[in-house]
């Protein structure tokens, strides 16, 4: 581990350990909110400015929209990435953004903070309950009801997919409101990620896959990039790359290249490089197949409802896998070629499901 890395890990756990207790106990135990149109104005906590986190917060940013149909949503993040991602969201007001390096931009960075207590909110909302700074920022808020992301019951834990990362918030969040005495329908299903991309974008798409592939065959898209440990060898892809092509000759396969611009099949496939981000997803949603270990592009694979397969192998599944439309994880560490060969059948034979319509 780096000297960085272990720089970061330990004021993490000093963070956690000094803001554990925020929200607990709370006064607001005897709150009841009567009535939904009281909530206009709302604030969802996720201090994080990679793409898979802020991703992995519009399943909540949907529960919050749907449940409060007059409320506006300012986001409170780290970076310049949640515009983009929630560009077509017209609940969203406005995204208030914490600068990438607080210590060098102190002012911006107090600034932020400061307008976080000047703003009028009815419900500030921490998306992790085991983020030190958003727990921090729903405390420093100037809201009538706040909510800390704490789970609040045990029971709630039973559920078999709450370990989710995008699904917890979810359950936490109606527990919130149950304990508020508003009705909320605990065994609705989740919402999947969604990146809300318009049809001119999907058939922006669309145009570049066909001008990569020149020809009317179904596509898989690889990304065969991820950070640190998640990163499979370029061994393990150049011999799972070899299968692909053996075992679909009838389909495109092509690699969408990380913004490092690497490949770990040494660039043997048909490429697409973007760096922006709704480019990437406009592609990767003319696909049949999304392949990719854990990663912010496998997040945005889902989110632009393609179906994904995700590789494993040191990040928690439960936690990150790709959920809704065909899509699951495997563990690379277990699965066998005719395993692979088999889950990759099954979504292909299957189809995908056009949340996003291709017949424009």
């Amino acid at each position: 581990m780096s000297v960085v890395r272990k720089i970061n890990n330990y004021r993490r756990n000093i963070m956690r350990s000094l803001t554990k207790n925020v929200g607990k106990p709370t006064m607001q135990d005897d709150f009841i909110l009567v009535d939904k149109s009281e909530i206009k104005k709302v604030l969802i906590c996720r201090p994080n400015g990679r793409l898979g986190n802020l991703l992995l917060i519009t399943p909540l940013v949907q529960e919050v929209a749907e449940m409060f149909p007059n409320c506006k949503i300012d986001l409170f993040v780290k970076g310049t990435l949640a515009p983009i991602i929630f560009e077509n969201y017209d609940v969203i007001d406005k995204t208030i953004h914490l600068p990438k390096k607080p210590f060098k931009s102190l002012v911006e960075y107090s600034k932020v903070w400061i307008s976080l207590k000047k703003t009028p909110y009815d419900l500030a909302i921490n998306v992790d309950q085991n983020s030190s700074s958003g727990r921090l920022a729903v405390q420093f808020s100037n809201a009538k009801y706040k909510f800390f992301g704490d789970s609040g019951e045990e029971d709630i834990e039973r559920k078999s997919d709450f370990e989710h990362i995008a699904k917890y918030p979810v359950y936490n969040f109606r527990n919130y409101l149950s304990k508020l005495r508003l009705p909320t329908n605990s065994n609705k299903i989740i919402a999947p990620l969604d990146l809300k991309l318009t049809s001119s974008e999907i058939a922006d798409g669309r145009k570049k896959l066909s001008e990569i592939t020149k020809n009317d065959k179904k596509t898989i898209c690889i990304f065969t990039y991820a950070t640190g440990p998640k990163c499979l060898s370029e061994e393990w892809w150049e011999k799972f790359y070899s299968q692909l092509v053996t075992e679909y000759k009838n389909y495109n396969i092509i690699e969408i290249l990380p913004v490092e611009n690497v490949s770990q099949i040494g660039f043997k496939a048909p490429t697409f490089y973007s760096k922006d981000i709704r480019e990437i997803g406009s592609v990767i949603a003319n696909a049949d197949l999304f392949i990719g270990a854990d990663s912010g592009i496998m997040h945005l694979s889902s989110a632009v409802h393609t179906p994904t397969i995700g590789l494993f192998s040191v990040s928690n599944m439960k936690k990150y896998e790709p959920y809704d439309n065909c899509s699951t994880a495997i563990d690379v560490n277990l699965c066998t070629k005719k395993e692979y060969i088999k889950t990759i059948n099954s979504i292909l034979n299957n189809g995908r499901l056009d949340i996003y319509s291709r017949a424009i």
